[in-house]
C-alpha cells in the first residue's frame, strides 16, 4: 500500500490468518534477500513488510553477501489483555499440578498481545516443562475465563537461575507454544510470542533503561530445536521496543507455474 515498504504479507496458518507472526515475517524477509528479490546493503539492510498489524521492520545481516541472520522490530508495544487466572485452571488445562507453575516471585498468568494473544505461563523448571500437555476440554474453562486458546509456556534454564535468573537480561530460556485454534497442536518456534515474552520480561526487570537480551530455545520436546534472539528496550522503566530474530536456513524450494 505504501510504496516505500518493500512488501505486502499475508499469513496463514492451517486455521486461520493471522495478522502478525514472527517467523513467516523474518523467514520472508530472509528469502526474498536469499533469491535476490531484494537487494542486500552492505553488512545490514533494513526493509519494511506491511502486515495485518501494521508496517514491521524487518533488519537482515549478511556475509560476504549471503543473509544469515534476520530481526524484527514489534509494530506494537506488547500490552496485557487480561490477567488474575485461576492456577488450578491453568495447570489442570496444561495436564500439571499448580504446584508446578513459576507463582513464587514476581512472575504471574497473564495474556499479553503484540498484534496475536498468548497466555503466558512460566513454569518452575525444564522437568515440568517436558511434562506439559494441553488437554483441550480442559483447555475450554480457561478459555471462557478470559483467557486464550494459544499459549505460551516458559522456564528459566537452570544454567541462568545460577547466574541470579533473567529478569535483567542476557539470560536463557526454554519454551514451547500450543495453539489448536491455529490448527497448530505445538509449534517450535513462536516469533510473536517471544515478542510478548519480551514486554513480559521487560516489565519485572529492575533496569530502567537499556537493553535486555534473552536467548530462547523452543521446540526441543519436539526434536526440531530453535533459537530465538530477544532484545527489549526500556526506557525510563517502560518498554519501548521489542526486536525478535534468529538464523534461518532455507530447507526447501519449489516453482509454481501459473497458467
Amino acid at each position: 500500500e505504501d510504496p516505500a515498504n518493500t512488501r505486502r504479507v499475508r499469513i496463514f496458518t492451517p486455521g486461520a490468518e493471522l495478522a502478525f507472526a514472527g517467523h513467516p515475517t523474518v523467514g520472508a524477509a530472509y528469502v526474498l534477500a536469499l533469491t535476490g528479490e531484494i537487494s542486500l546493503d552492505g553488512d545490514e539492510t533494513r526493509i519494511v513488510l506491511e502486515e495485518g498489524v501494521g508496517p514491521v521492520p524487518v533488519l537482515i545481516r549478511s556475509r560476504e553477501g549471503k543473509p544469515y541472520f534476520t530481526q524484527l522490530t514489534a509494530a506494537k508495544i506488547p500490552e496485557i489483555v487480561q490477567k488474575d487466572f485461576d492456577p488450578e485452571i491453568i495447570a489442570r488445562g496444561l495436564s500439571l499440578a499448580a504446584g508446578d507453575l513459576d507463582l513464587g516471585s514476581d512472575y504471574s498468568i497473564e495474556v499479553v498481545s503484540a498484534g496475536v494473544p498468548f497466555l503466558i505461563v512460566p513454569l518452575k523448571s525444564v522437568e515440568v516443562l517436558g511434562r506439559a500437555r494441553l488437554d483441550q476440554q480442559a483447555w475450554e474453562a480457561v478459555v471462557s475465563s478470559g483467557g486464550t486458546a494459544e499459549v505460551f509456556i516458559f522456564t528459566e534454564d537452570e544454567s541462568s537461575k545460577a547466574r541470579d535468573g533473567v529478569r535483567d537480561g542476557d539470560g536463557i530460556l526454554r519454551a514451547r507454544m500450543f495453539a489448536p485454534s491455529f490448527g497448530i497442536p505445538e509449534d517450535p518456534a513462536t516469533g510473536s510470542a517471544c515478542a510478548c515474552l519480551g514486554g513480559y520480561l521487560g516489565w519485572r526487570s529492575a533496569r530502567t533503561d537499556g537493553t535486555l537480551r534473552y536467548s530462547v530455545a523452543q521446540g526441543v520436546e519436539m526434536g526440531r530445536p530453535s533459537l530465538l534472539e530477544i532484545e527489549t528496550d526500556i526506557e525510563q522503566g517502560r518498554v519501548t521496543e521489542v526486536r525478535v530474530g534468529g538464523a534461518s536456513v532455507l530447507m526447501t524450494t519449489g516453482t509454481l507455474h501459473m497458467p
